[in-house]
């Protein structure tokens, strides 16, 4: 067996199991974080079934998923980095999830592109929980009144995503999502990743980005 299908059912188990220890109400999903990786590296887990793939840049995921995608529409990707809005028609064609919106410009031209390619994808709000100047997200206090301009819009926000600060302890950021979440009535939070997976969980974290913990360290 592939070394990264032992490592992906390993992550599984301890997620099941917290899960089930927490009687938690959603099995929360594993996004293999493939970006960076090449294809001969993923073809494994593919093959394995796994279906939840994640990817940074919209060109690198094109030139990797466009072929696989059409053999296996099972297949879902999500886009986990900054969008730019020059690359969404070909975001919206390509991901079934947006992990990252976080602007009004942005939602707009999201909504623009789904109504023309007649396709609806699955979005999260990012927000900028350590309010740290070099991150992407929304700052708290913008969220519910971008949250209203997206439903305007016809957007279907599943739920909130962040990216806690690094080096400290994850645990006070997932809860203020959560709590975020929770008032917002989402069913859905993206947040954890392969140091703070089995934290998230405990946070009711529902999509879980792993990548080196599943495919190794990036070079």
């Amino acid at each position: 067996m592939h070394n990264s299908i032992e490592k992906l059912i390993q992550i599984e188990k301890l997620v099941k199991s917290k899960k089930e220890s927490l009687n938690l109400p959603k099995q929360p999903r594993i996004i293999a974080v493939s970006k960076t990786f090449k294809l001969e590296n993923i073809l494994p887990l593919i093959e394995h079934g796994h279906l939840d793939y994640g990817e940074n840049k919209v060109k690198e995921a094109i030139d990797k998923w466009s072929e696989i995608k059409l053999k296996k529409p099972d297949i879902k990707l999500h886009l986990i980095g900054r969008l730019q809005t020059n690359k969404v028609k070909f975001a919206v064609k390509l991901f079934d999830y947006i992990h990252s919106v976080d602007n009004e410009k942005l939602a707009k031209k999201i909504a623009d592109e789904q109504e023309k390619q007649k396709k609806k994808i699955k979005l999260f709000i990012q927000v900028n929980i350590g309010e740290e100047i070099q991150k992407s997200g929304l700052n708290q206090k913008e969220l519910e009144n971008f949250y209203f301009y997206c439903q305007k819009l016809n957007l279907d926000v599943i739920g909130l995503m962040c990216l806690p600060p690094n080096n400290v302890n994850p645990v006070p950021f997932f809860k203020e999502l959560k709590k975020l979440n929770d008032y917002l009535q989402l069913s859905d939070l993206s947040m954890g990743m392969s140091s703070d997976f089995i934290e998230a969980v405990e946070n009711h974290s529902t999509f879980l980005r792993i990548g080196s913990n599943i495919f190794g360290q990036r070079s």
